[in-house]
Order: C-alpha cells, then structure tokens, then sequence
C-alpha cells in the first residue's frame, strides 16, 4: 500500500466527492441532491452553483464507487502526464460541457411540447411519498408530455459521469494500445475499441429514451464530446515522454 501513487488533484478530487456523498447522508435535515444537483436552467429550482457542485454529488454506494474508481484508475495516469493545472482544467471542462449538453437536450425536449424552452410550465415542485409531484400549467398535455415535462424540471442532474468519460475519451486517445479487462469479459481489450463502442452504447440508449431509464446519457457524450475536442487540441504540445511506454 505504501508504494501507491494518487496525484494530487485526483487525491482531492476523491475526498470531495466522499465527502459530499457522506453529507448526504448525515445532513438528513438538508435536501443536499436539490441543493448541489444541476436543474435545468429554466426550473425553480436552479441555482447557478449547481454546474459545479453537481459534479460531486452521486445517487447511491455503486454510482459513487464506480466513478470514483474510474477517477482513480485513469485520472492518476492522466494528471501524471499532463500535470495538476492541465488535468484540473480537463475534468471541469468536460464536466461543465457534459450539463450543456444534458440541458440543450432537455431544452430542445421541452420546446417539442411547450413551444418554448424558457416559459416554465410547472409550479410548486415537491418531493410527496417518493415521488415527484408538481403543477402544470398547460392543459391538453398527454401523461407522457406531462411526465416529460415533470422529470426536466424537477430531475437534477447528478455526479461525475460526465468528467469520466472524458477522462476515458483521454486515456483511449493517448494510450490506445492499453489492454483492458472489463467486467465478465474475461479478455483484455484495447482501449481504442472499447471506449468507442462504449460511447456508441451511451448514444444508443440516449436516443432510445427506454422507460424508466434515470441515467443522464447525453451528459456521458457532452463529456466525452470535450474529452475528445481538448486532447486533439493538446495532444501536439504533450512533451511529456515517461508515460509513452502505455501506447
């Protein structure tokens, strides 16, 4: 144990997101999820700090550890290579671009229905035995539009996805010959082919809009999105050679 290595921004960036998971659970008095988790911009519920503090709330135990472990497994080799200040800048960017592009998605998804992406058609939102409850102004709506409606205004938007997949958008780009060995496949893959058919994945479930499917995917691909865009951008002024041996 004593020769593990977490550099310092993934070190931190670890104790936060536990710190914030463990709050949730001990301010049980404080609604933390609809204080820190990102509404969509035109909801009563928004506050201009959720684009940042959504990034270290997650839902339960396995939403948390996975990210974290992802974090942990890709991040330390990323931030060795490029550095604390370039690293730091990555992850809070494809964040940021991961609940732009989450929230244009839900804008154009609410403009399909009301006409308009800022004219807010729900009033009074509340959490009532479990589940979420609200007014909507606009009559003639079908359950569906009514529920769709519902779940964007009321839904925040929580945890790290959205960075992580741009951090294995990063490491796929920079170390695509790394063999992989994912869950109950019982090879190793290299991650030029897995990490693109994992995105394929996360847009073919976006798109498909399955019932009852919670997971923000369209935040996964906003991420990955400026994963890809910054390390195009920065891949030419890498110097750094010590970590070349993982391509």
């Amino acid at each position: 144990m004593n020769n593990i290595h977490i550099p310092p921004v993934v070190k931190n960036l670890l104790i936060i997101n536990i710190i914030f998971f463990a709050a949730k659970y001990i301010l049980t008095s404080i609604n933390l999820t609809y204080l820190f988790g990102a509404f969509y911009f035109d909801s009563e519920l928004f506050r201009g700090w959720q684009l940042i503090t959504y990034m270290f709330m997650h839902g339960d135990f396995m939403h948390i550890f996975f990210n974290m472990f992802a974090l942990f497994t890709f991040g330390g080799v990323i931030e060795n290579r490029w550095g604390a200040k370039r690293f730091i800048n990555f992850y809070l960017i494809t964040a940021l671009g991961a609940v732009a592009l989450q929230m244009a998605v839900q804008a154009y998804e609410v403009y399909q229905i009301t006409g308009s992406v800022m004219n807010n058609p729900i009033t009074d939102l509340s959490i009532n035995g479990g589940y979420l409850q609200g007014n909507i102004n606009i009559p003639g709506l079908t359950e569906q539009q009514a529920n769709t409606l519902l779940g964007i205004y009321g839904g925040p938007m929580v945890g790290a996805s959205g960075a992580i997949f741009g951090l294995l958008v990063a490491f796929g780009m920079l170390y695509p010959n790394t063999e992989l060995y994912i869950m109950f496949i019982p090879v190793p893959i290299k991650a030029k082919y897995i990490i693109p058919i994992y995105i394929i994945m996360e847009l073919s479930l976006g798109v498909a809009k399955i019932p009852g499917d919670s997971i923000a995917h369209y935040a996964h691909l906003g991420g990955a999105l400026l994963g890809f865009i910054l390390v195009r951008l920065w891949k030419d002024k890498d110097n750094n050679r010590f970590y070349r041996y993982y391509e």
